[in-house]
């Protein structure tokens, strides 16, 4: 099939994660990350709801993927991988009280010779569970287990030109949403009707390229829970002069490009114009600070003393760097644009800059996804950074 990436890509990633668990000691990678099985070799299926692994020795340049037996048929269409190296367990495996996948996975370890070497776990990945991990320990008692974190994570964190192709293209979708939204948004208007026709722009995408699910539903923020940051819709029609928020993405080759917008249906107070355009001030400069050797807590620090003159806090991180998603999440759970986190920016990091301020009986999420380059910062949508009013 034809991948989304080279296979050069691919190569230039397994080596730059072989280099990390070096550095850190680990022998084998035991992968549970459905965005790293994805990073890594391709694998893109909706197979993660039951174990699988991915086994990447340090010095064997192709991964083992060991997963359900009905969806090794996705891992020789979506991979590169030879059939020597897609190793499923059968069905009798899944669900089943008295044995375990991870005996599967153990069973290949001890195979491939590696019973004894130091094995490094992605021990905070969302579908990797501790009974996972308590049959793994159980079935491996001579190998030395130790948690590998985000190391793959913090390799995926500076993105490819191709990938910042993708990004930009979920950008163009998540453009199309917000058009829908604005377009459709009127008194009386289901709020599921509107989830529909989100849902409906973000799979056409555009006329050169389709969408694609994202990890997270739309977050609609309507009426009474406009102070709420990830609400869901009901079918209560929208009611008139009312503030309405909105977070979504659009997805590229599960590329994601999130963006949230406020829309006000009727006319805002003056209070609620000030908020808005308080986040509006304090979004700008934000970006305005962003350049390759800026710590992410000092881009925070400019957002924090642009609100504070207005009187305005917010507790959260303003910012995650985005890339692949996965559910449930699209954020890569590394960079953090909040006090505290000393990465510093480099050219090919993506994220989404979350200035939403959810105060207690109302909320303003006006928002902007970006990537980092040589001089500065490249925004993934052109969608006007202001609060949205529609009469």
């Amino acid at each position: 099939m034809d991948h989304p990436f080279t296979r050069e890509e691919f190569a230039a990633r397994i080596r730059a994660v072989q280099t990390r668990m070096a550095e850190e000691g680990i022998d084998v990678l035991l992968v549970a990350e459905p965005s790293n099985f994805y990073y890594l070799t391709g694998y893109n299926a909706w197979s993660f709801y039951t174990p699988q692994a991915l086994l990447l020795s340090v010095d064997s340049d192709t991964p083992i993927w060991c997963g359900r037996m009905m969806d090794a048929q996705s891992a020789r269409r979506t991979t590169y991988l030879p059939d020597a190296n897609i190793r499923p367990y059968p069905d009798s495996y899944v669900q089943a009280p008295d044995r375990h996948p991870m005996q599967i996975v153990a069973g290949i370890i001890e195979k491939e010779g590696w019973a004894n070497r130091t094995i490094g776990i992605e021990m905070d990945a969302y579908f990797y569970t501790a009974h996972s991990h308590a049959w793994l320990v159980r079935s491996l008692p001579n190998a030395k287990l130790v948690d590998a974190g985000l190391l793959v994570g913090w390799v995926r964190v500076v993105k490819s030109p191709q990938e910042l192709t993708y990004l930009r293209e979920a950008g163009e979708i998540v453009e199309r949403m917000m058009d829908r939204a604005f377009e459709m948004i009127a008194p009386g208007v289901r709020e599921c009707d509107l989830a529909g026709a989100l849902y409906e722009a973000q799979m056409r995408g555009t006329e050169r390229f389709g969408g694609i699910h994202t990890t997270s539903p739309p977050f609609l923020g309507i009426g009474k829970r406009i102070a709420e940051p990830h609400p869901v819709w009901s079918d209560d029609p929208i009611q008139p002069n009312s503030p309405i928020n909105i977070e979504i993405a659009g997805c590229r080759l599960r590329y994601h490009g999130p963006m949230s917008r406020t829309i006000y249906l009727g006319r805002p107070p003056q209070a609620y114009l000030d908020l808005a355009e308080g986040v509006v001030e304090g979004l700008n400069l934000a970006l305005d600070a962003v350049k390759p050797g800026v710590t992410c807590e000092a881009i925070e620090a400019v957002w924090r003393k642009s609100i504070a003159k207005r009187g305005i806090e917010k507790e959260s991180r303003i910012g995650y760097s985005i890339g692949i998603g996965f559910p449930p999440t699209w954020g890569e759970r590394t960079a953090s644009l909040r006090p505290g986190d000393l990465t510093v920016l480099q050219p090919g990091m993506a994220f989404h800059m979350m200035t939403g301020i959810w105060q207690q009986d109302t909320g303003v999420t006006i928002t902007q996804g970006f990537y980092v380059t040589e001089t500065g910062h490249h925004a993934l949508t052109r969608s006007p950074r202001a609060l949205l009013v529609k009469d």
